[in-house]
């Protein structure tokens, strides 16, 4: 079986584990090269574990930063209100650790796993398709002619056009990101900075009607920057490399604590991500059966809860999973659907945890905030206690800090793609096959 789709994070996690299932696949990326765009990504253990199976440990080893905690504090005076542990906590409890990597270095990495087992097609701009044959028409007049087609083409997606019938607009958040990265060697040269290296903390400022969120990122020499601000725009494009006015950025976070005053006065540029979002879609197949979103093109993620290329590498991981069992090209429609079943429902689920962080954080100063970090508190205290051996004294269901919440946080981090796949292959698949009649067996 032939499989087309674009290049990313996305697209390359579903090239090898669809290659790496026995299928023969071609990306085809619009960029004449890949480049080393982005900033810093989240990988946490229900993504580190897939990746480590797949043979890339020691790269994330060598690239990586373990957290060992997530702290989250006031905009105004640096206090710590909520506390997570990360670090060998993380890998304990889910048998995976939690790590901060470059999201180019990501893309390198899986790259590197993926460029031996398929065919990569760069420069090749899709200007339409036909999902009924299935086929792509390219910029320069070539039709490609496929199997199946994998949409991983992203938050601007062409492909989900074909699967709801049309365009489908995104609506504006309110809220923008100026990202930056800094040299962590200036951040050493200064005293109030050098912890931020030192503890590794993965830390979020909170303040009113904006946060910060800062880490470490390629083996700690450099600092990973995301603020979240009102976006003053209007209209305006979804776009990972749109240039921010860094004297602006500076101004609005004027008079929040000494540490991130000292920490954007080294920031000589910046980019601004406008955040658009998007309603979850009703399905995700083409009713053709030969056309499959998967990752932000199906359901994209705010970045509140650092879960999207998460997501995406668990479609992967599951359509491989199920794809494995395809013998015959009249399987590939049920497979689809069984992907789509498995899917649906969680990263459904992460869309709205998602966007639920966008009101948690930013509220402005006063009882809400109050409430809010008096919450935090009790899970921080709540946390410092289970650190020192002691038991855990209070249930954190709906807790401010998401992270606190142990049965979401067991969903989110406990989640076993490869796993939860083979339990639905168990349960269904001889059915489902019985159900496909086998041409190569007719003949």
């Amino acid at each position: 079986m032939d499989a087309q789709e674009p290049k990313s994070v996305r697209g390359l996690s579903a090239a090898y584990c669809l290659a790496q299932a026995g299928h023969k696949v071609t990306i085809l990326e619009a960029a004449l090269a890949i480049g080393d765009v982005g900033a810093g990504i989240q990988a946490s253990p229900n993504v580190s574990r897939l990746l480590i199976r797949w043979g890339l440990r020691p790269r994330l080893e060598e690239l990586g930063v373990k957290p060992e905690a997530l702290s989250i504090r006031r905009w105004t005076n640096n206090e710590v209100v909520g506390w997570t542990e990360f670090g060998d906590a993380m890998d304990k409890a889910y048998g995976a650790p939690y790590y901060h990597i470059h999201r180019a270095d990501f893309h390198r990495i899986l790259y590197e796993a993926t460029e031996p087992h398929c065919n990569i097609r760069v420069g090749c701009r899709v200007v339409s398709l036909d999902p009924s044959k299935p086929s792509l028409t390219l910029a320069s007049g070539e039709v490609v002619y496929t199997d199946l087609i994998i949409g991983a083409d992203g938050v601007k997606s062409t492909t989900r056009e074909y699967v709801v019938g049309g365009p489908d607009k995104p609506k504006a958040t309110g809220d923008a990101a100026y990202r930056a990265i800094i040299p962590t060697e200036k951040l050493l040269q200064d005293d109030d900075l050098k912890v931020l290296v030192e503890e590794t903390d993965s830390i979020i400022w909170m303040g009113p009607r904006g946060h910060m969120v800062g880490y470490n990122i390629r083996a700690k020499k450099e600092y990973n920057v995301v603020m979240i601000h009102p976006d003053e725009t209007e209209g305006g494009v979804e776009s990972w490399t749109a240039a921010g006015n860094a004297d602006k950025m500076k101004e609005y976070y004027k008079g929040w604590n000494i540490t991130v005053e000292k920490l954007l006065a080294l920031v000589p540029s910046t980019l601004d991500w406008k955040l658009m979002d998007r309603e979850p879609l009703p399905r995700w197949i083409h009713k053709d059966g030969k056309l499959a979103l998967l990752g932000d093109s199906c359901h994209p993620m705010l970045p509140y809860r650092a879960q999207g290329s998460a997501m995406a590498v668990e479609d992967a991981a599951v359509l491989g999973n199920l794809f494995s069992h395809c013998s015959d090209r009249s399987q590939i429609t049920p497979l689809l659907y069984a992907y789509q079943t498995l899917r649906y429902e969680r990263a459904t689920a992460t869309q709205t945890s998602s966007s639920l962080n966008q009101h948690i954080f930013h509220h402005p100063d006063g009882p809400e905030q109050e409430e809010r970090d008096n919450e935090m508190r009790m899970a921080m205290e709540d946390a410092f206690r289970v650190a020192r051996g002691e038991k855990s004294t209070l249930v954190l269901a709906g807790n401010a800090n998401q992270w606190a919440d142990k049965e979401k946080s067991n969903i989110q981090f406990g989640y076993d793609a490869d796993e939860e796949a083979e339990k639905w292959w168990l349960a269904n698949g001889d059915k489902l096959m019985t159900l496909v009649p086998s041409t190569e067996a007719a003949n």
